[in-house]
């Protein structure tokens, strides 16, 4: 097994076949932070071999999601190292060395069988002797002259690992599951070669993990199957085995592996919707792994410093959408002004540019209209030249007078979950003179029964409109609290119909600190346009 005394060696090898899902990428958190708990060294490599699936697209995608999660890696794509090149299609001549030496010693073997036969020995075995038990070692038995003479006329042939016929059960250290041992009878002589050429991918992962020195296999649970193939693969090679942690699957809310019916599943749709890095890579941290049992909020650089592989549960984890959700508000609550801005800049330049769309004067949102759920920043989000142009100039005014935007950080921190909720939450700041009301709260709120809604909104207009008032929060807000006494109407009466003709729902953020952002003159020409669009009156 390997020396634990060795400076530990990680690495995550993604298949660039699609984008990074929320899998792997608790794997790349899992290598990551064992490197740097440990000072060692986390290697990030491609595993390109499948040429119908593999894109240089989807390499870019999955090099973009961990570069996001800050997930760094010391050797790999982009940085280099004394172990490269970091991707398998270009380490072909490695995996034929490996090969010839294991021909020299007897430890891999050439095989003529054609699918054809294979399929007959197969159906046969599985009919006659109760299942198929793997390759039955014809060619094995053939001498060494009469392998040559079938490759020397160009017959077609794999090349087939020889599995010692005297070994017994196979076994590894898995710091997950503990002891391993499987039974080496049932492990058939596996192919390393295709007739093609090819390598397949047992033999080529384990020739890379010899060759760049990995002490450690951290992967997910997956691929414990393939283990004890590859184990005889490392003996083979007369390489040491090194520490396998298979990782518990991760399970939807129905118990089921996770994948798209459950929602978002890769790494680029959590951040299109709003997540931040830090919070995602703390909550797939604690799928599967504790810090004490009790700690939630673990941040990535105290993760990097405490984490253990001992902590790792060999239960499956279920993926909480709800607690992801709360988990971002934290980190998102934890974040100064300025941070917050920075990083909810594109989704406040999309609520503005939005709200310049607006058309004028008061206007009834029905019900059952969606509000747009277009992400500023993914694929599905992707809007026309002209409007991205508007919220690049936006994002570069948010850049100019952070001061003025930052003052909307409180209003609605509280209350934010996601960045993508910022839209919906302060679209109205940016209506200028015109209101869109939401036919619900017109229904509950301004045309309620009794609830004197236009009496409201005209002696909150008045006050709104006095210029001996400062335009500030308080102050106005005690101006119109102050009326409650003379109209025998509570507070909430009369503050309701007017957050509704200024903000067009009955449910906002901070009436008051909302109105001290808007010009004075919008505020009073959203409650004329409601008054007129509602009670048909004139202000």
């Amino acid at each position: 097994m390997t020396d634990t005394q060795k400076p530990v060696r990680v690495r995550f090898a993604p298949s660039p076949t699609g984008k990074l899902h929320v899998g792997g990428a608790r794997t790349a958190i899992y290598n990551w932070a064992f490197a740097r708990a440990t000072g060692g060294t986390f290697v990030l490599r491609i595993e390109d071999t499948d040429p119908t699936r593999s894109t240089e697209e989807n390499t870019q995608i999955i090099l973009r999601a961990m570069e996001w999660l800050g997930l760094d890696w010391d050797e790999g794509p982009g940085v280099g190292g004394a172990y490269g090149p970091y991707f398998q299609t270009q380490r072909t001549d490695t995996y034929q060395k490996a090969l010839d030496a294991m021909i020299a010693t007897g430890r891999a073997y050439p095989c003529f069988c054609t699918k054809e036969q294979l399929d007959a020995k197969r159906a046969i075995a599985e009919a006659e002797e109760g299942g198929y038990a793997g390759y039955d070692r014809t060619c094995r038995k053939l001498s060494p002259e009469e392998a040559q003479a079938r490759i020397d006329a160009g017959e077609p042939h794999v090349w087939r690992l020889a599995v010692p016929e005297n070994h017994g059960p196979v076994t590894f250290e898995d710091a997950v599951y503990g002891h391993m041992s499987f039974p080496a009878d049932v492990m058939d002589d596996m192919i390393l070669k295709r007739s093609d050429g090819t390598f397949t991918y047992n033999f080529a992962v384990v020739c890379d993990d010899v060759n760049m020195q990995m002490t450690h296999i951290i992967r997910g649970d997956d691929h414990l199957s393939n283990t004890p193939r590859q184990v005889l693969i490392y003996e083979a090679l007369g390489a040491e085995v090194p520490m396998f942690a298979h990782l518990p699957m991760i399970l939807g809310a129905d118990g089921h592996k996770l994948s798209k019916r459950h929602g978002a599943t890769n790494v680029e749709q959590y951040r299109d919707e709003g997540y931040l890095p830090e919070a995602l890579v703390n909550y797939l941290a604690l799928l599967g792994w504790s810090l004490d049992g009790e700690t939630t909020i673990i941040p990535p650089e105290k993760l990097g410093q405490s984490f253990s592989l001992e902590r790792i549960s060999k239960k499956h984890s279920i993926f909480d959408v709800a607690k992801l959700n709360w988990m971002n508000g934290v980190y998102l609550r934890e974040m100064d002004e300025n941070a917050w801005l920075e990083a909810a800049a594109p989704w406040i330049a999309r609520a503005a540019a939005l709200g310049a769309e607006a058309e004028g004067g008061a206007v009834v949102v029905p019900e059952t209209q969606e509000p747009a759920k277009d992400s500023p920043l993914g694929e599905d989000g992707a809007e026309d030249d002209a409007f991205a142009a508007a919220v690049a100039a936006i994002i570069e005014d948010i850049k100019e007078d952070t001061a003025a935007y930052a003052k909307i950080y409180p209003l609605i921190i509280e209350r934010l979950e996601r960045l993508d909720q910022i839209p919906a939450k302060i679209a109205y700041l940016f209506w200028g003179a015109n209101v869109q009301l939401d036919e619900k709260s017109v229904k509950k709120v301004l045309q309620k029964e009794g609830a004197r809604a236009e009496e409201a909104l005209r002696a909150c207009r008045d006050v709104l409109a006095r210029e001996d008032l400062p335009w500030e929060a308080e102050p106005l807000q005690e101006a119109c609290r102050a009326l409650c006494e003379p109209l025998s109407m509570k507070p909430k009466l009369l503050f309701q119909p007017l957050r509704v003709a200024v903000a067009g729902n009955m449910v906002s953020p901070p009436l008051f600190e909302s109105i001290e952002l808007m010009d004075p003159e919008d505020v009073l020409a959203r409650i004329d346009g409601t008054l007129a669009t509602v009670f048909g009156g004139e202000e």
